[in-house]
């Protein structure tokens, strides 16, 4: 019994890994097609139909490359943070629901705060370890603005976990049976997307990645193997949003297949935003997260709280 528990576990890692990737390589397409007709140009259409191989064609030749170190960085963490930044995108992964239960936990939430945090110290150590002043730049903004925008998603959570009394992604579903969540807190709604975009360190958020003023940020020395892994980890890392998003907001009901058209629908909207804002400054980035985000977080938390009190009194 327990040898056909693991074989199921092996079966889902594979699936799960094999089915990340593939949407990665197909939203970076998605993306190039998006802003392509924003900008009114069509887009990668020569390789294979419409252009469907392209990504690829990419990873492939990405892959290929030679791989170049620069003499004074520190080797093993200039090689190990691109490896361990995907792999904590991917275990995000682990915390979703999936028809194999796979492996189903009641801490979901915690999961996830847990494990995006780390990434922030894999981009931190790829901008010290190269050992460049424009690298090192990049990768602080980063620390600081994640750090700041984590903030409000643990708020924001924190105020679904409230209304719903768990910590669990699975009992989102079955509280969102008769209304969304989207139509009971409409302003979290924009402020967990707002942050979703600060977190993944996109448009009109990238500073970390800010190319006008840091010639490229964090990644600058990172070529080949190395910055296809980050690329990798950062649209894994928008597709797992997308899909928590839904959850939270859209009632989560991954058994049918309007589930999956919001997640590429969410998907679309980190696409959207890079082609049509402009990037901020950043002391408004920072003003963004601790003075609107912050409080309008705050207040609703309370408001859910006292919701929860009222409630809880009347039944007693």
């Amino acid at each position: 019994m327990f040898m056909n528990d693991y074989i199921s576990l092996v079966i889902s890692f594979v699936i799960l890994l094999i089915c990340v990737l593939v949407g990665v390589a197909f939203l970076t397409l998605l993306e190039r097609k998006v802003l392509g007709y924003i900008q009114i140009r069509k887009g990668p259409n020569k390789v294979g139909f419409t252009g469907v191989v392209q990504p690829f064609s990419d990873a492939i030749k990405l892959f290929s490359k030679e791989y170049f170190r620069p003499f004074m960085s520190n080797y093993i963490s200039f090689y190990m943070s691109p490896v361990l930044n995907l792999f904590f995108s991917l275990m995000l992964w682990l915390c979703l629901p999936f028809f194999s239960t796979f492996l189903h936990f009641s801490f979901g939430f915690l999961f996830f705060l847990c494990v995006s945090s780390l990434s922030v110290y894999t981009i931190m150590i790829a901008g010290w370890s190269s050992n460049s002043n424009y690298s090192m730049l990049g990768g602080m903004r980063c620390v600081a603005q994640t750090i700041s925008y984590e903030v409000s998603l643990s708020l924001i959570l924190l105020s679904f976990l409230v209304l719903i009394g768990s910590v669990s992604i699975f009992d989102l579903c079955s509280y969102q049976n008769n209304i969304w969540f989207i139509f009971v807190a409409f302003p979290l709604c924009l402020i967990w997307f707002g942050s979703s975009l600060a977190e993944t360190n996109r448009t009109p958020f990238d500073f970390a990645e800010g190319e006008s003023e840091l010639v490229s940020g964090f990644n600058i020395e990172y070529g080949s193997g190395g910055f296809a892994l980050i690329f990798m980890a950062e649209y894994s890392s928008i597709l797992f949003m997308s899909m928590l998003f839904v959850f939270l907001f859209f009632g989560g009901l991954y058994i049918s297949f309007m589930f999956f058209i919001m997640v590429l629908f969410i998907s679309f909207l980190f696409l959207w935003t890079r082609g049509t804002l402009p990037r901020f400054r950043y002391d408004k980035l920072m003003y963004l997260a601790w003075k609107s985000f912050l409080p309008i977080s705050l207040n609703f938390l309370m408001f859910y709280l006292g919701l929860k009190f009222i409630i809880f009194v009347q039944i007693i």
